[in-house]
């Protein structure tokens, strides 16, 4: 048994448990994972028994308990400097530490019209100005992410994988469900998201999840 462990909630409706999860796949630490069914009558009592809030995803690294999703992102970058989670680049760590909290607080109207549901396909839905605006926001993000700092040092907002990446990773899956119009290098972005490794890995165990959240099938 590995002496990192991520608590889950379900991978196809859960993008809080995504994040985190791909931040320690990046790490290439051997670690075990328990998804645990969310929005069931026991979820919150069973998710008390690994995570304090109640709330998934946590993670245990032997007699430490972390918990929420940037949080955990935090401690393994700390705990583990050498995969280099966050930019060298001080000015680059800082803008990444930046646009990934804005992630954890912000585009409340594209969480709420566009939930997450990786196995499933809903094209042509109706888009809110207000769920636009968070759309065009997020590209912009991107777009001076990758002008300021990624340019050709790598595929990804500051080059090389980041926590950055790990948190906008969720919404990518949300763009592809709802088939949202993006600009060329918002979609390339996609693109290069979805067809990593662990993503892949992601979306195969999601389609497979027998869990099926009726709130989120429209």
């Amino acid at each position: 048994m590995a002496d990192l462990t991520i608590y889950l909630g379900n991978k196809n409706y859960s993008s809080w448990s995504l994040r985190p999860w791909l931040a320690l796949k990046h790490t290439t630490l051997a670690f075990d994972e328990v998804v645990i069914p969310l929005y069931q009558p026991s979820s919150r009592e069973t998710a008390l028994k690994y995570s304090p809030s109640g709330r998934l995803p946590a993670l245990h690294h032997g007699a430490i308990t972390v918990w929420e999703s940037l949080a955990i992102c935090e401690y393994l970058a700390e705990t583990f400097p050498n995969f280099e989670l966050w930019p060298m680049d001080p000015a680059a760590r800082t803008r990444a530490r930046s646009v990934s909290t804005e992630m954890a607080t912000g585009f409340q109207a594209l969480r709420a019209h566009l939930p997450m549901n990786v196995r499933s396909s809903f094209p042509g839905r109706d888009v809110a100005p207000e769920v636009q605006a968070d759309i065009n926001r997020m590209m912009a993000l991107w777009r001076d992410c990758r002008t300021r700092f990624g340019g050709k040092q790598g595929d990804f907002l500051f080059g090389r994988f980041t926590i950055a990446d790990a948190m906008f990773a969720p919404v990518v899956t949300r763009f592809r469900t709802y088939r949202i119009d993006l600009e060329r290098e918002a979609d390339a972005y996609c693109e290069r998201i979805m067809a990593l490794p662990a993503m892949q890995e992601w979306v195969s165990a999601a389609k497979n999840e027998p869990m099926i959240v009726e709130a989120f099938e429209f």
